[in-house]
């Protein structure tokens, strides 16, 4: 043997094993996560309809993910449109409780099955027209930075008669422009069954600028449009609830 190769020999045989150690001593993938969330946006939109009447709202979930794929979580918001719109007495905040499983089909291709219910506490729309808490089964595929995802009411869809089958289709694409920054378009179509003249039947359109400014921290500001009708989406003293506007919201994540 060279001897002159000796050294390098042993210098790279304790490379290894100090590699080995490592890998040996690494901390090991989590069970599963638990992680909260608190925030405020000027105009909470769902699917670009207004829900507080074009008012802020303040927000706040929390979430638990396991590393199987399985994921639950609860989110909450006040609202406005129950008592503004549909004229009830109470039902001034929704609160979301889902679940779900997510997994991978192949190599930057996903898949996430889950159920979602909207509920109102305490809500009295059913006076005037049906309860508004609703429950929805979804499903989404994305494939690199693109998401397609498709979710159908189980029953009535919020406050809506003889609603149950609703159904709403949403395309959108992640692009990332570095620096914490991204960029998502996005387009949906959501269709209400048993409406006079498919009136609640509308498509929206956004745009999402996010910024992630590190230790939880992020900002957006939302720019977006509907076709909504005004047979529909507007009563007298409000306006459209799915009138064009910019939203912008701060999310603190712990």
């Amino acid at each position: 043997m060279n001897h002159k190769t000796k050294p390098i020999l042993v210098f790279a045989a304790a490379l290894v094993a100090a590699s080995a150690a490592f890998a040996q001593t690494a901390a090991p993938e989590p069970e599963s996560t638990l992680s909260f969330n608190v925030g405020v946006v000027s105009d909470y939109r769902f699917r670009s309809v207004a829900q507080t009447s074009f008012k802020p709202a303040m927000q706040g979930g929390v979430d638990y993910a396991h590393k199987s794929g399985a994921y639950v979580g609860a989110w909450a918001s006040n609202i406005g449109w129950i008592k503004d719109y549909v004229g009830a007495t109470d039902g001034a905040t929704e609160v979301d409780l889902y679940g779900g499983y997510k997994g991978e089909i192949a190599k930057d291709f996903t898949f996430d099955l889950g159920v979602i219910t909207y509920q109102y506490p305490g809500n009295t729309a059913d006076k005037v027209l049906v309860n508004a808490n609703t429950t929805e089964v979804y499903g989404a595929l994305t494939f690199g930075i693109v998401t397609a995802k498709y979710s159908q009411s189980t029953g009535n869809f919020i406050a809506n008669p003889n609603s149950s089958g609703a159904a709403y289709f949403e395309l959108a694409a992640a692009f990332d422009l570095g620096d914490g920054l991204t960029l998502t378009p996005h387009v949906g179509r959501q269709t209400i069954p048993n409406q006079a003249g498919n009136a609640g039947d509308y498509t929206d359109f956004s745009l999402t600028l996010g910024k992630d400014f590190g230790n939880g921290i992020s900002a957006s500001i939302v720019a977006l449009n509907t076709d909504a009708k005004d047979a529909f989406y507007k009563v007298p003293g409000f306006d459209n609830l799915g009138k064009s506007a910019v939203t912008v919201g701060v999310k603190y994540t712990f």
